[in-house]
């Protein structure tokens, strides 16, 4: 009995020691922007973009160095009075097309907005025509004879 006190006792202090660690490895909030308003154009805005560190993330959720880095520019951006169309045309020239998570329809970006339809078109047809050729290649179901019907139409009866 006097084991499971002291093992209990032992996990208390370790359980404390960790969430002692843990608060004093914490780290200061980044503060908010002086202006709320630039801070919610800034956020609107951060959700359209891609970071391009990591690619699957969006500007405003990275944590990377890069994204801090675009993040404080878009704040320079629209604190010197740039409306949000502007900003992403800077990014754009920046960074190319593939800053932003929705590309302008141009003859550039045809093959990323309609390639996946054309594909889908594509294996459709094929599908078709294979279905199609194999039905032909079928052999048509062989007739029973008088004998062979009998025997089926005995089975069933049993």
């Amino acid at each position: 009995m006097r084991r499971v006190f002291s093992s209990l006792w032992l996990a208390a202090c370790f359980a404390c020691a960790s969430l002692l660690a843990t608060q004093a490895l914490a780290k200061e909030a980044v503060p908010m922007a002086q202006e709320p308003e630039v801070e919610a154009r800034l956020v609107k805005i951060a959700e359209e973009l891609r970071c391009m560190v990591c690619q699957n993330e969006s500007l405003a959720s990275s944590h990377a160095e890069l994204a801090e880095d675009l993040r404080r520019e878009v704040r320079d951006l629209i604190k010197s009075g740039k409306n949000d169309a502007q900003v992403k045309e800077f990014l754009v020239a920046r960074y190319g097309d593939y800053v932003l998570y929705r590309p302008e329809v141009k003859p550039l970006t045809w093959a990323l907005w309609f390639g996946p339809f054309l594909l889908f078109l594509i294996a459709a047809v094929g599908l078709v025509g294979y279905l199609r050729q194999r039905r032909q290649a079928m052999p048509a179901p062989a007739a029973l004879s008088e004998a062979e019907r009998a025997r089926a139409e005995q089975l069933l009866k049993d």
